[in-house]
């Protein structure tokens, strides 16, 4: 039961290449920095990310983007990082741009077992209809589009309604980030660092969690646990200096 890796490194070392690897976090809230450091130093490539953003250029997968190790990108918000822009129109990265809220159930129903389901969001627009732009070629053609998906009508409160069919999302991997974990995967995050972290967590086949701090089985109160062990497959323990690691994306002042 104990499931403490002893190194980040030691914990992603069977991410191989053409993985497709689900990350937690929102901007640059509550991301597995530590775990997409390991991987960008394992060498791994070809990768397909699934995440709200891909980070900034310069942290959080913004780093892979710069190194060239993803492929593919699963995101529905990637304005914050210009790299990410320039692939993307380059045909050097293939995007299949989201809904938020899609992407956060599609995340939820594949750790929950459900293939796929019907929601309103995208009725009527190209995320339904298809012909979105995935990838382009070296001269701004666009050579992927997103397919027409499978729309029902149904009854609602309000009438007949139209909605569109997603797929669930089921990575290979998971990398997420906890404020508390125990030695059998329990995890607890904090504030609006809980964001995507739960969703990633439960589509992982291998769900791989950075705790700022690691505390014995029983420390965690069972109603405070947001991510149960049984999604989480490795933990590794956080140093002082890398839980404290937190960059912001935009610092205000007056």
């Amino acid at each position: 039961m104990d499931k403490v890796s002893g190194s980040a490194a030691e914990a992603v070392a069977d991410i191989g290449n053409g993985a497709t690897v689900a990350v937690g976090g929102f901007g640059l809230c509550g991301i597995p920095s530590v775990l997409i450091e390991a991987l960008l130093a394992s060498g791994v490539r070809d990768l397909e990310a699934v995440s709200n953003n891909a980070g900034v250029d310069d942290w959080g997968l913004g780093r892979l983007l710069a190194a060239g190790r993803l492929r593919r990108m699963v995101a529905s918000y990637v304005g914050e990082n210009r790299e990410f822009a320039r692939q993307y129109l380059a045909g050097e990265l293939e995007v299949e741009l989201t809904p938020q809220g899609t992407l956060a159930e599609r995340m939820r129903a594949g750790g929950s077992g459900i293939p796929a389901f019907y929601t309103a969001t995208g009725v009527g627009t190209q995320v339904a209809e298809g012909g979105l732009p995935w990838r382009y070629d070296s001269d701004g053609n666009v050579v992927v589009s997103s397919p027409p998906k499978r729309t029902e009508t149904f009854e609602t409160p309000e009438g007949p309604k139209e909605f569109v069919l997603e797929h669930a999302i089921v990575a290979d991997f998971a990398l997420v980030r906890a404020w508390r974990g125990d030695r059998h995967g329990n995890l607890v995050y904090r504030d609006s660092a809980r964001n995507f972290n739960p969703l990633a967590a439960m589509c992982g086949r291998v769900t791989i969690a950075e705790v700022e701090e690691l505390v014995e089985p029983g420390e965690i109160d069972p109603n405070h646990v947001h991510t149960p062990g049984v999604f989480v497959q490795r933990v590794v323990a956080l140093t002082p200096e890398q839980a404290a690691d937190k960059r912001i994306e935009k610092r205000m002042v007056r």
